[in-house]
């Protein structure tokens, strides 16, 4: 069973600039840092390029999800295959695509993480994915 989240908001700058944010490495950063965690992401954005991001609230509780991208269409679109190894160990492979549609002066930007193993991880990352994208938005928002 695949079970799906969808999380969508509106982002005060044009698609570019959302899409040139995320996949820098501050905006990657940003869409990743809960208050008093770690993060440190690398990137490298080509087809069969590898964004490997590691966060935690500490040295003894960390993450690590190991992006492929699949389709990188700036600024409409990204489409990554997913390795998320959990703290405890356990490793979740998932499907994250990105769109980016513009709004007049705004970017409509919606993540689709597919193929969640469980309900219960759906449960989690619909509970975490809105934070990304609102700390992608206000990182856009802070330097405008």
């Amino acid at each position: 069973m695949s079970e799906d989240v969808r999380v969508a908001r509106v982002i005060a700058a044009r698609p570019e600039v959302v899409f040139d944010e995320l996949t820098g490495r501050e905006g990657q950063e940003a869409f990743y840092r809960e208050p008093g965690w770690s993060v440190a992401s690398e990137c490298d954005l080509r087809v069969g390029g590898l964004w490997t991001v590691t966060f935690g609230p500490s040295r003894d509780e960390v993450y690590r999800h190991d992006h492929i991208f699949l389709v990188i269409d700036r600024p409409r679109r990204l489409v990554v295959d997913t390795t998320e190894t959990r703290a405890d160990g356990t490793v979740v492979v998932l499907e994250i695509e990105f769109t980016f549609e513009a709004r007049d002066d705004k970017t409509l930007m919606t993540m689709i993480q597919r193929g969640l193993p469980t309900a219960e991880l759906r449960d989690e990352h619909r509970a975490g994915a809105p934070g990304g994208l609102a700390r992608l938005a206000q990182m856009i928002d802070d330097r405008q």
